[in-house]
C-alpha cells in the first residue's frame, strides 16, 4: 500500500514538472495508468461486495395440493390396518411407519417413503374398496387377507397379473356364480333373484382353512325339479388352494353344522340327511289308463297317529326354529350393496335397515381380520384348535348373549366382569383371547361365542366394541331384536370417544348409524354411559411379532 501512495506521488509530481509536448506525448499512457488504477479500484470493491453477499434460500412449504395427496394416503392406509391416526396431511414417522407396514406387506422395500406406483395401488383399492362391487365382495369374502386382500389383487392387476373373472359373479366365486346360474335355468326365479333369496346362500368356514364356504339349499327354489319327497339338493363347495370343489347332497333343511369338510372332501353327518338320493316309488296305474304322479316336495309330512281317538291341538313351532345365519345374511347384504352401485352414505340414506346391515357386516369383516392377526401370534396352535377351542366357550357365554336381549347393558356387563375376574387371566390376555374368540365366532357363524367374546371386551374397557352387540339386538341374529336396548349399546359404541376399530376411513360412518337407527325407530338416541369393569376361557398367549 506504501509503494502505491508512492508511486501515485512521483506520478502526479512528474505531470506539473514535464515540459508540455511531453505532456502531449503521454497522455495516453497517463490515460492508460489512471484507468488501470480506476478498474482495479472498482474491481476490488465488487469482489469485496461479493465475498460479503449472504445467500438466502427459502424452502417452499408443502402445498395443499400435496397434503391432500398425503391425506388421501393416510385414509387408504387406516382402512387397510395400517393404522396411522387422523389424516391431516403431513406425513410425520406414524405416517411412515404404516407406510412401510404397507410396502412391506405387498413385498416392497418398506423404506417408509412411498413411490408413486405404490400410491396409484393403494388410493385406487381403497376407492374399489369404498365403491364396492363383485369383485370386491368375492375379494373381501374369500381371500385369507380379507379387506387387504383388495391390495394384493389391485397390485397384480397392476403388474398386468388379472385373475380371471366371471361374467355376472354376483360377488360369488366363479365356481359357486357357474352352479347358481345351472340351479336357476330349472328354476322360476332368475340367478339374481335367487342369490336375494332368504337361506338360498349359506357362508361358513366348514373346513376351517380360514376361507369362506358356500352352501347352495335347492329347497328355496320353489322347483320340484331340484327336490324328491324328504330332500332337495344342496351343494357345498369348500374352499382348495385351488378353488372350490364341489360336493353333491340330499337334505332338508340344511345347515353348516350338518357338514363336516377336510381340504375339498366334505361328508354330511346324520342316517336322515344321508347323501344318497331317495329313491319314489311312482303309483301303479290302472290297465289302459294314465300314469298319474305326484308333485315332489321338500315339506316333512305331518302324521297325527292320535287322530282316530281324540283330536290335540296341533303344535308348529314346538321344534328348535333354525337361527338365522349372519353370514349368509352378509353375502346378501353384500349383493345388495353392490347392485346399488355401492355403501350406504348419509346423503343417500334410504334404507335404514340395509345401511345397518351393511355397517354390521363391515364390522364383522374387520373382526375377522382383527382375529386373524393375533392368531397369528399364537405359538403351536393351529386354526382349527383355535376354532375348536372358541367353540368350547361358547356355552360359557351363552347367558350372557342370552340376558342381553332382556336386561339393561349395565346389568349384563356387571355379570360379565364378574365372570371375567372368575378366569384368573390377566386383563391384556383376556383381551387378545376374546379378540380370537370374536373373530372365531363370526367366522364359524357361533354367534354365543361372538356376542359373548365382544361383551368380555366391552368389560374389559374396550367399549368401541359396544356397537356389535347394537348391531345383534337391532337385527336379530343371536339375540331378540331389542331396538330400545340396541340404541343404548349404539351410544355407548359410538360415543366413547376411543379409536375407530371399524372402517376409520369412513368419517360420516356414526353419523349413518345414529340416522339410520333414528329412522327404524323415530325416537332419539340415548347418551347412556356405560362403567365397564377392568376384568371356561382359552388362554392364547401371544408372542408380539418381530
Amino acid at each position: 500500500m506504501a509503494f502505491k501512495k508512492v508511486f501515485t506521488f512521483l506520478t502526479a509530481a512528474s505531470l506539473l514538472v514535464a515540459p508540455a509536448h511531453q505532456a502531449a506525448a503521454q497522455d495516453g499512457f497517463v490515460g492508460g495508468i489512471i484507468g488501470g488504477i480506476i478498474g482495479g479500484a472498482i474491481a476490488n470493491d465488487q469482489r469485496r461486495r461479493t465475498t460479503q453477499q449472504t445467500v438466502r434460500r427459502t424452502v417452499p412449504g408443502a402445498t395443499s395440493a400435496q397434503r391432500e395427496q398425503n391425506r388421501g394416503v393416510q385414509t387408504a392406509l387406516n382402512l387397510f390396518g395400517f393404522n396411522v391416526g387422523t389424516p391431516d396431511g403431513s406425513i410425520g414417522p406414524r405416517s411412515r411407519a404404516g407406510i412401510s407396514q404397507y410396502q412391506a406387506f405387498l413385498g416392497y422395500a418398506a423404506t417408509g417413503q412411498i413411490t408413486d406406483i405404490e400410491r396409484n395401488i393403494l388410493t385406487t383399492a381403497h376407492q374399489r374398496a369404498i365403491m364396492g362391487g363383485p369383485i370386491v365382495s368375492q375379494t373381501i369374502s374369500t381371500h385369507p387377507q380379507g379387506m387387504r386382500g383388495m391390495l394384493l389383487l389391485q397390485r397384480d392387476e397392476m403388474m398386468g397379473h388379472s385373475p380371471a373373472r366371471s361374467a355376472g359373479n354376483y360377488g360369488l366365486p366363479a365356481e359357486v356364480a357357474a352352479a347358481v346360474d345351472e340351479i336357476a335355468r330349472s328354476s322360476d326365479p332368475t340367478a339374481s333373484q335367487l342369490v336375494e333369496r332368504s337361506g338360498f346362500i349359506q357362508l361358513a368356514d366348514i373346513n376351517s382353512d380360514g376361507r369362506t364356504d358356500y352352501i347352495l339349499d335347492t329347497s328355496v327354489t320353489g322347483s320340484a325339479f331340484w327336490c324328491n319327497a324328504q330332500a332337495c339338493t344342496v351343494r357345498v363347495f369348500a374352499s382348495t388352494p385351488d378353488g372350490y370343489a364341489r360336493n353333491d347332497f340330499q337334505a332338508f333343511n340344511a345347515t353348516p353344522a350338518m357338514f363336516t369338510c377336510q381340504r375339498g372332501d366334505c361328508s354330511m353327518s346324520g342316517a336322515i340327511n344321508a347323501p344318497a338320493t331317495v329313491a319314489v316309488a311312482a303309483p301303479v296305474a290302472p290297465s289302459g289308463g294314465a300314469v298319474t304322479l305326484p308333485v315332489a316336495s321338500a315339506q316333512p309330512v305331518v302324521s297325527n297317529p292320535g287322530a282316530a281317538t281324540s283330536p290335540a291341538m296341533p303344535n308348529f313351532f314346538g321344534g328348535a326354529a333354525a337361527a338365522p345365519s349372519l353370514a349368509s345374511h352378509c353375502n346378501r347384504t353384500s349383493l345388495a350393496t353392490t347392485n346399488n352401485g355401492g355403501y350406504t352414505t348419509v346423503a343417500n340414506l334410504t334404507d335404514p335397515r340395509l345401511a345397518l346391515s351393511e355397517q354390521f357386516c363391515l364390522a364383522r369383516t374387520y373382526a375377522i381380520a382383527e382375529g386373524e392377526e393375533l392368531a397369528q401370534q399364537v405359538p403351536g396352535v393351529t386354526p382349527q384348535q383355535i376354532s375348536a377351542q372358541c367353540d368350547a366357550f361358547g356355552p360359557s357365554l351363552k347367558p350372557f348373549a342370552a340376558a342381553m336381549s332382556l336386561q339393561e347393558p349395565a346389568d349384563v356387563l356387571r355379570d360379565v366382569s364378574d365372570f371375567a375376574l372368575q378366569t384368573g387371566m390377566s386383563p391384556a390376555q383376556l383381551s387378545g383371547t376374546a379378540k380370537i374368540c370374536l373373530s372365531a365366532g363370526y367366522r364359524g357363524d357361533n354367534m354365543d361365542v361372538a356376542i359373548g367374546s365382544g361383551l368380555l371386551l366391552v368389560a374389559l374397557g374396550e367399549p368401541v366394541y359396544a356397537e356389535l352387540m347394537g348391531h345383534h339386538l337391532a337385527q336379530g341374529f343371536g339375540a331378540n331384536t331389542r331396538l330400545d336396548l340396541a340404541k343404548i349399546w349404539f351410544s355407548t359404541g359410538l360415543g366413547s370417544g376411543q379409536r375407530a376399530v371399524y372402517a376409520a376411513g369412513q368419517p360420516d360412518r356414526d353419523a349413518l348409524i345414529h340416522q339410520a337407527v333414528l329412522a327404524l325407530d323415530g325416537g332419539a338416541m340415548p347418551p347412556v354411559p356405560l362403567t365397564p369393569v377392568a376384568p371356561a376361557v382359552p388362554v392364547f398367549n401371544l408372542i408380539p411379532a418381530q
